[in-house]
């Protein structure tokens, strides 16, 4: 049994702190993803000074968010969120990561730092080279991501594992899925059997880019196929077409059961049930936003696994991305110290 079954694209992160000038040099707009070919990557690289690997992709970084939860080091946090020391088995079973890595060096080192994270990677190879995302962070703590997608983009539905996947308790998606149209089936196939089962199906719109690109898709898509919505707030906006924080919330609900906006260091609305309730954020000492986002919707849905209600799970949530933006990267052994 598993906890989560997340499908996206695995990517080996390399993270490097830039100044201001850097990212109007490579005409980079902050704060959003950019996709690049192999020949920037490379640019890109060679005007770093220095950088971290971690494994990444936003579904990865969740997987592991959610396996370090249910660790003994994850314990404590959880305990003071949730107010609670007793546990659904569901909390602890293993989450699984689906996606495809190139038959190369940078493939093994993401199995290996994956397994080591205690998340078990259900990966395919691929004749292209693992995928890579050089994530510059600039002096305020935001972080503008150049992915070189390499064999992520040949994922394709009969890669499933669907075996893993019935016997998981949430299907966790993202929104970069549908920049090919395989993974997009991929994406949909799954969502249609997890639903089928029972399974729930959490859905994160990404970004604003891939809003932008595929709205229209994601607003026919997401009602009847997603349980739990994730976007912040320029996301939602874009999804809606609302103005403010709470209309943006209420005209989304329609289009899942549970809806979560990300508004930065204020934490979080909550939309459920005809409800739509703020959740604060906790003081941050903020040093890089890589994978806050995916933190959070790691925080959220532990808390599902460990039963608790929407405004509990978004509690943790916070406290989880909080401890990210503290650290580089998306390291949660690093937010332990």
């Amino acid at each position: 049994m598993h906890s989560l079954f997340g499908v996206e694209n695995p990517l080996m992160d390399i993270i490097a702190h830039v100044d201001y000038g850097f990212l109007e040099r490579f005409g980079k707009q902050p704060g959003t993803m950019h996709l690049v070919d192999h020949q920037e990557v490379a640019a890109l690289r060679s005007e770093l000074s220095s950088s971290l690997r971690l494994p990444g992709g936003s579904a990865a970084n969740t997987a592991r968010g959610i396996a370090w939860l249910a660790s003994q080091s994850g314990r404590a946090l959880c305990e003071s969120a949730l107010g609670v020391s007793a546990w659904p088995a569901a909390a602890f079973l293993p989450p699984v990561f689906s996606g495809a890595i190139g038959r190369d060096a940078t493939g093994d080192e993401f199995a290996a730092l994956m397994e080591t994270a205690g998340v078990c990677a259900s990966l395919v190879r691929k004749a292209s080279p693992t995928g890579t995302s050089v994530i510059l962070v600039t002096p305020d703590g935001e972080r503008t991501m150049n992915t070189f997608l390499g064999a992520c983009r040949d994922f394709a539905p009969e890669d499933l594992d669907f075996k893993r996947l019935a016997a998981s308790r949430i299907l966790y998606l993202t929104g970069y899925l549908w920049d090919t149209e395989n993974q997009r089936r991929a994406a949909e196939d799954a969502a249609a059997f997890a639903r089928e089962r029972g399974i729930t199906v959490a859905f994160d719109l990404a970004d604003p880019f891939a809003v932008r690109r595929y709205g229209e898709r994601f607003r026919s898509w997401i009602p009847g196929s997603v349980d739990i919505l994730f976007g912040n707030r320029d996301e939602l906006a874009l999804l809606t077409g609302s103005g403010c924080d709470e209309d943006c919330v209420a005209e989304a609900s329609p289009l899942a059961p549970i809806v979560l906006m990300k508004v930065g260091e204020r934490g979080c609305l909550v939309g459920w049930d005809g409800n739509c309730a703020p959740v604060p954020g906790v003081p941050a000492r903020l040093v890089d936003t890589t994978g806050a986002g995916d933190a959070f919707a790691a925080g959220f849905l532990f808390g599902r696994l460990a039963g608790a209600d929407p405004l509990a799970s978004a509690a943790l949530a916070n406290r989880l991305a909080a401890r990210i933006v503290g650290v580089e990267g998306c390291s949660y052994a690093a937010s332990e110290a």
